[in-house]
């Protein structure tokens, strides 16, 4: 009986170390299925909410003009003589740009002094006449018949001298119109027409055309909605304007803004503007087609977070902002407005919160992230 007893306790004792055994080999096993079914961290780009001055710019598309631009014409007919500039040549006022033949037209204010001196020489007979007229009809050795015909002779006379005078002006003008100047500083464009050919003042071909780019404006379109702010910062301050390539990131030139049209485009509700460009690089060209930018104003040390950041739910705005042990959360937002890559945050999120702006797709409240700092970016237009 004893011996029984002593072979059970012995039997038991080899199962337990058996189970133990059995255990610690287990042991590994059991966690590494735990490692296994355990949720990894999910990896994310995330940037920190700030405190920082936005500013309040209205983005529209425009094209450049000329400040000044004619087309020089000729005012008289005749023979191009001479085209004293070269295509492209930068011009002041008052320089000659192209001579009309002016012989016939000398010619011809010469005539018209020719008549007014004839003129002149009748009238002061004709003058002498009335004198030696009226003295005999006091002495009634003429009558008043040939007085008075003598009087209208005068009238006649001095009526002529007017239109000589008139003519005479007329032939100087003609003749100056020979000699086309610049009206303004600018640049000469490509010549239409050359020295020896015969030009007619019916013409509807220019002889060239002539430019200011230095200044230069630039009109552009926005939306009628915001005509009120643009008329309420034009009140308040110049209006400052940028002036960007088609790529909307080349900045061009700054400038003013000088005016709004006096009316509101009903067709496409857009109202037309018209900015003032020093262009003193001459990147400006007229014709050319720009994106523009106007700074209305700033706020002011308001909370602001990359625009990637904001995600549209069923209850509005909202962003998942990284807490303790990088669990994110959903926080709903409100936002004031967007400009460029950031949103102006109204409420829901504090300076120093971290929210999550790339990956956002599989993510819910709850999930343990790997955060990584977003890079950063060159600025864009505008801001």
């Amino acid at each position: 009986m004893a011996d029984t007893s002593r072979n059970m306790v012995r039997m038991g004792r080899s199962v337990l170390a058996a189970v133990a055994a059995f255990a610690v080999l287990l042991a590994p096993c059991i966690a590494a299925a735990q490692l296994e079914t355990a949720p990894s961290a999910i990896p994310v780009v995330a940037a920190k909410v700030t405190r920082q001055d936005v500013p309040i710019w209205l983005h529209g598309l425009g094209t450049v003009q000329a400040y000044y631009s004619v087309q020089l014409r000729p005012r008289v007919d005749g023979t191009l003589t001479r085209v004293p500039v070269r295509e492209g040549q930068d011009v002041r006022k008052g320089d000659l740009l192209a001579v009309i033949d002016p012989r016939p037209y000398h010619a011809t204010l010469a005539a018209a002094l020719a008549r007014k001196q004839q003129d002149e020489a009748q009238l002061a007979n004709a003058r002498a006449d009335l004198a030696r007229y009226a003295a005999l009809s006091r002495s009634d050795f003429a009558s008043h018949q040939q007085v008075d015909t003598q009087r209208a002779m005068v009238n006649q006379l001095v009526a002529t001298l007017a239109g000589d005078d008139a003519q005479i002006e007329t032939a100087q003008l003609n003749l100056s119109f020979c000699f086309i100047t610049a009206p303004f500083n600018g640049r000469v464009g490509l010549r239409n027409v050359d020295p020896g050919n015969v030009v007619h003042s019916a013409e509807a071909t220019p002889i060239m055309s002539i430019a200011q780019v230095q200044p230069i404006t630039v009109t552009f379109t926005l939306p009628q909605d915001s005509l009120p702010a643009v008329t309420r910062a034009m009140g308040q301050h110049p209006v400052e304007t940028v002036v960007y390539a088609d790529d909307d990131r080349t900045e061009l030139d700054r400038g003013v803004l000088l005016t709004a049209d006096n009316t509101i485009d009903s067709t496409t509700g857009t109202i037309k503007l018209k900015a003032d460009m020093p262009n003193k690089q001459r990147l400006l060209w007229p014709g050319q087609f720009v994106h523009v930018a106007l700074l209305l104003g700033i706020d002011r040390d308001v909370v602001a977070v990359a625009a990637a950041a904001i995600q549209h739910g069923p209850d509005g705005l909202f962003v998942y902002r990284v807490g303790p042990n990088d669990v994110v959360a959903m926080q709903p937002v409100e936002v004031a407005r967007q400009e460029g890559d950031l949103y102006v945050v109204s409420s829901g999120l504090l300076a120093g919160d971290v929210v999550v702006t790339n990956g956002q797709s599989r993510l819910q409240s709850g999930t343990r992230v790997a955060v990584r700092e977003a890079p950063a970016e060159p600025a864009k237009p505008g801001t």
